[in-house]
């Protein structure tokens, strides 16, 4: 499969209500230098698990690897890779490392930390996003159809002992008007029943998936849901899935998301309801906390944090949103923290020590958080970087 006409650019999946544009982001990214401005607690002891950051800068596109030890961010022997084309997407399975680029999707082991020889899993050019389910069978690939408003669904099935392909692919399509496949915003959920793909102006869908489908045969489902973007004007920029093995919520960033279309939102939705009429969680949508949601990381059973730009040259922000209730529940808005511009990416470490940021624009590229023990929820600034070009995505080791 291939990008067709249809297809969008890494300026439009990064995209915010303030024409947002990568493009001037350039340079060689060699392993971050740390600063701790704003480091507020166990500056000197918290270390996280491993972590690798797409640099989708397109002088020398790279995957570099980190550990953040005793408070200080330190390059991963051997954890750093250049790809072969332009990178789109990450996604981690066990101690294999997948990554999406114009040159087809390939694979990492991982061995202490250090990335081994890629295998090429396949020549799909237009992967602009990508999963691995729970059991790590299935690749799941979002690529821009040909058509405008197409997305094609691809099924890769895979060896979860060697990351390697153990069959032929399965595709799925589906036409959606002004569907934009958005990087690397995609989520399956837990149980490996659903997919749901980011389509900008296009809204958000939702897939059947089922994972214990043997290989050779299609895991996808026929009835898929859209939900349209809630505003005129308004992009679905991410997506997100309660991590519960029986998921309560799933979750909608949008642009023009908000109840008076006037900032960036956060959307719950009751994951119950999928393949019925959706029902909101209580007090969503939520204003997100800028204008443009672009990363939504849930974080145990209570918290979910969104990754907010505010346009080019304006520092964004992370936003703490609190879950309670059961089977209604409701979300309610919490504390927030300064980020680099355009924060794209989020992930919690391994150890569940950190939030770690991927920030587009820079000033600074990367941050990172520690939870906050005595005001649950909030998150303490811990380290900058103000060297990097262009992260989009970033991943830990558990």
């Amino acid at each position: 499969m291939r990008l067709g006409n249809g297809a969008v650019s890494l300026l439009s999946a990064v995209a915010s209500a303030s024409a947002l544009a990568v493009a001037g982001c350039a340079g060689f990214w060699s392993p971050l230098t740390s600063t701790t401005e704003g480091c507020t607690t166990s500056c000197s002891t918290a270390t996280s698990t491993d972590f690798y950051v797409l640099n989708a800068t397109s002088s020398t596109p790279q995957i570099v690897g980190e550990q953040i030890i005793s408070g200080k961010l330190t390059a991963i022997s051997g954890g750093t890779v250049t790809l072969p084309g332009a990178p789109y997407s990450m996604a981690l399975f066990g101690n294999f490392l997948y990554v999406s680029t114009a040159a087809g999707v390939y694979v990492y082991p991982i061995s202490g930390g250090v990335l081994g020889t890629a295998t090429q899993l396949t020549t799909d050019a237009a992967a602009l996003a990508i999963a691995v389910d729970t059991s790590g069978k299935w690749l799941i690939e979002a690529e821009q159809a040909s058509t405008n408003g197409g997305i094609t669904l691809a099924a890769v099935p895979i060896n979860s002992s060697t990351g390697t392909v153990n069959g032929t692919e399965a595709t799925t399509t589906a036409t959606i008007a002004n569907a934009a496949v958005q990087y690397g915003k995609i989520a399956i959920s837990p149980d490996d029943k659903y997919i749901f793909v980011a389509l900008g102006t296009g809204g958000t869908i939702i897939i059947p998936f089922a994972a214990g489908t043997a290989a050779g045969s299609s895991p996808f489902g026929t009835s898929a849901t859209t939900v349209g973007v809630l505003n005129a004007g308004g992009s679905a920029l991410s997506v997100a899935v309660d991590p519960s093995t029986t998921p309560r919520l799933f979750y909608i960033g949008e642009s023009l998301g908000n109840t008076g279309a006037t900032s960036g939102g956060l959307r719950a939705i009751l994951y119950s309801t999928i393949g019925s009429t959706l029902q909101n969680a209580t007090g969503s949508p939520l204003a997100s906390g800028g204008l443009a949601p672009n990363a939504i990381l849930p974080v145990g059973s209570t918290y979910v944090y969104v990754g907010n730009g505010a346009g080019t040259s304006t520092a964004g922000t992370i936003n703490t949103f609190s879950i309670s209730g059961s089977s209604t529940y409701a979300i309610s808005s919490g504390t927030s923290v300064a980020s680099g511009i355009q924060p794209f990416a989020l992930a919690e470490d391994g150890s569940n020590t950190f939030l770690l940021a991927a920030n587009s624009l820079g000033s600074p590229y990367f941050s990172s958080y520690t939870f906050d023990s005595t005001t649950l929820g909030q998150l303490d600034e811990q380290i900058f970087t103000s060297t990097g070009s262009s992260p989009t995505a970033i991943v830990a080791l558990p």
